[in-house]
């Protein structure tokens, strides 16, 4: 199933088919944000970058992910 596909189903009103697809939808931005910020990192941008890039605050964005991208 294509994001296309999974996108359209989150519209679904039934309750069974919508939430799965938000759990795909949310399941595939963890891992696209992950992506992202893993090559920020090794492009040597900041967490304070990173963060404001995200929206988020600096002690959120390398809590979540300075684990898995340490070099």
């Amino acid at each position: 199933m294509d994001v296309t596909e999974v996108a359209g189903r989150a519209a679904d009103r039934d309750p069974e088919v919508g939430l799965a697809a938000v759990a795909a939808l949310r399941a595939l931005l963890e891992e696209l944000e992950a992506a992202h910020v893993s090559n920020a990192r090794a492009q040597g941008w900041s967490w304070e970058r990173i963060a404001d890039a995200l929206g988020v605050r600096r002690q959120t964005a390398h809590r979540k992910h300075a684990r898995r991208t340490r070099r």
